[in-house]
């Protein structure tokens, strides 16, 4: 799913590539992609783009004259492409075209089921309506962000990628943002020291805008091509089974579903291994619990030969990236201490 600097350097291409310009047709090629029916498309048409801006995850096209909003949320598998305007757009994949003069920007999207998503709204009350109440995370320092998480308590993780609580974080970057800061995803916000709170907001920042600057600068003056949440150059996510950039140690994981938090035991948990409620009660006392426990359970199956480990056990060995999605259910492993 895009998340904060996916969505900034978008936001930075659809500016220099659409401001400014009318919008000739809006061409609706999946019949569920306009989730509205009023104002209709055609006050869109002909109708000069003045501005984008975001709103959480969602990009929003003000228009001039009526002054309407086009929301766009990309969920997990949107993309936007720049397109030649003779170009056809494939079928199979485009959710809608807008059509300018001097170009096509394509919505498309890959996945089976078609979550992304168009609005169409009248004014900056309905446009409000959208907004899940995220708050922009530059605007925090660690005092207002302990505040803010400790609201109600949740995981980090949870609460990291609540929408409703941050603003544009998602699976990919809340991994490296609780990496950096060297927290576990499953402590409890409550727990949150004051000096944690302020390791975590300067992560925040860090993480969020070192990865805009990178992708910003792939980008240059063109139209990003290549989004995606796994990244040979990040710390931890997508990297099960691969070196930690900070201490070698193994990167772990947690999955649950489709959803894939990933970790460093050694730098996040003390050495801790964490496991999801579901494969703790299949396994039951046979989780290991340590990195030390782990390395015990290697050697006890290379001695008595080989066997098929459980699809989420731990191990040192790569696995397939997960789909990108909402975080896991709340969960700790028993005995933990976050």
């Amino acid at each position: 799913m895009p998340e904060w600097p996916d969505i900034q350097v978008y936001r930075s291409a659809l500016e220099r590539h659409v401001v400014g310009h009318p919008l000739r047709r809006l061409q609706l090629l999946h019949p569920f992609v306009l989730r509205t029916v009023s104002p209709p498309v055609t006050d869109l048409e002909d109708n000069t783009i003045d501005g984008i801006s975001t709103l959480g995850k969602r990009l929003v096209f003000e228009f001039r004259r009526p002054k309407h909003f086009l929301v766009l949320h990309l969920m997990v598998a949107g993309r936007l492409r720049w397109k030649d305007p003779g170009a056809k757009p494939n079928r199979k994949t485009t959710l809608a075209v807008l059509a300018f003069d001097h170009g096509h920007l394509v919505l498309t999207e890959v996945a089976k089921k078609k979550r992304a998503s168009l609005h169409i709204v009248p004014d900056r009350g309905a446009l409000e309506d959208l907004d899940p109440g995220g708050v922009d995370p530059f605007s925090l320092d660690g005092p207002a962000l302990k505040a803010l998480l400790q609201e109600e308590n949740h995981t980090l993780k949870r609460s990291l990628t609540d929408p409703r609580i941050l603003s544009g974080i998602g699976n990919a970057y809340s991994d490296e943002i609780l990496h950096r800061a060297k927290l576990s995803p499953l402590r409890w916000t409550s727990r949150l020291t004051g000096d944690e709170a302020d390791r975590l907001i300067d992560a925040v920042h860090g993480v969020l805008g070192e990865w805009t600057a990178r992708l910003g600068a792939e980008v240059g003056d063109g139209f990003p091509d290549k989004v995606t949440a796994f990244r040979p150059e990040m710390a931890v996510h997508g990297r099960f089974g691969k070196p930690c950039p900070v201490c070698g140690t193994a990167v772990q994981r947690i999955r649950r579903a489709e959803n894939e938090v990933n970790y460093c035991p050694e730098c996040q948990t003390g050495g801790q291994l964490l496991a999801d409620r579901s494969l703790s009660r299949l396994l039951r006392g046979d989780w290991p619990k340590s990195l030390e426990a782990l390395d015990e359970l290697k050697r006890s199956r290379r001695s008595d030969g080989p066997s098929a480990p459980p699809a989420n056990a731990p191990s040192a060995n790569p696995g397939s990236p997960p789909k990108d999605g909402a975080p896991p259910r709340d969960a700790r492993p028993k005995g933990a201490k976050q």
